[in-house]
């Protein structure tokens, strides 16, 4: 399936038609194809699954590789300079996406958006500052971009949104300490009671069946069948 936004193309794997959707973005290099695959193994039948496929570009943290990434990435250190221009692009992509569900017919309120490492950040981005009210989100081994700049008067119709926000403790490319100050800025933001933080022994920079079935249960309560 092909989602046109201005001109960008984003392709994606899509599981299933529903009244109910998960859109998830991957991390940096990779697409949205192994993530298909892991969401079809904890897949509820009433949800649909999108997993986008970000554009290749080059990514200065990775010598000006070109790869799959959906924005660029300077330095991995939680006081490294951001492409700011390039975050903010990419959630516009994102919010279409969400856009086009919803002429699609599906409430805004019946998304949830999720996403792993950089897709975790651009989706905890994204739903800060998007107008459209969402069912939750899915922050897996991520931080939060352009976190200075963000405040409660920046924040749209998600202040009082469910956060699972899950993160491996022998994460060895994104520190658990980026998952902590994440949480910690979220709940200055957020209401806090909504913000569910989950650390998982021994896990790097992956995912475990225990993280998986986490995100089943959160995505089952955010996203109920509807009668």
């Amino acid at each position: 399936v092909c989602f046109e936004q201005k001109s960008m193309w984003i392709l994606a794997s899509v599981i299933s038609a529903s009244l109910l959707t998960v859109i998830f973005l991957h991390g940096l290099g990779d697409t949205g194809h192994g993530w298909a695959e892991a969401m079809a193994g904890i897949r509820t039948p009433h949800v649909k699954y999108i997993c986008p496929h970000a554009p290749v570009m080059p990514v200065s943290l990775n010598m000006n590789m070109a790869m799959p990434s959906w924005f660029d990435i300077i330095g991995l250190s939680p006081d490294a300079e951001e492409d700011e221009t390039g975050i903010k692009k990419a959630a516009e992509s994102i919010k279409a996406l969400i856009d086009q569900e919803v002429k699609n017919g599906i409430p805004s309120h019946r998304i949830v958006l999720g996403g792993f490492s950089q897709g975790g950040a651009l989706s905890l981005y994204t739903a800060l500052t998007t107008h459209q009210k969402l069912a939750g989100v899915v922050a897996l081994s991520c931080w939060l971009p352009l976190r200075n700049s963000l405040s409660k008067s920046v924040i749209g119709s998600n202040k009082e949104i469910a956060i699972l926000q899950c993160h491996g403790e022998a994460d060895p490319l994104v520190p658990l300490i980026f998952g902590c100050l994440t949480v910690e800025k979220l709940k200055t933001m957020l209401n806090p009671n909504n913000i569910t933080f989950k650390t998982y022994a021994r896990m790097p920079h992956s995912a475990c069946p225990e993280e998986m079935m986490d995100i089943k249960q959160f995505i089952e309560k955010q996203l109920p069948p509807i009668d």
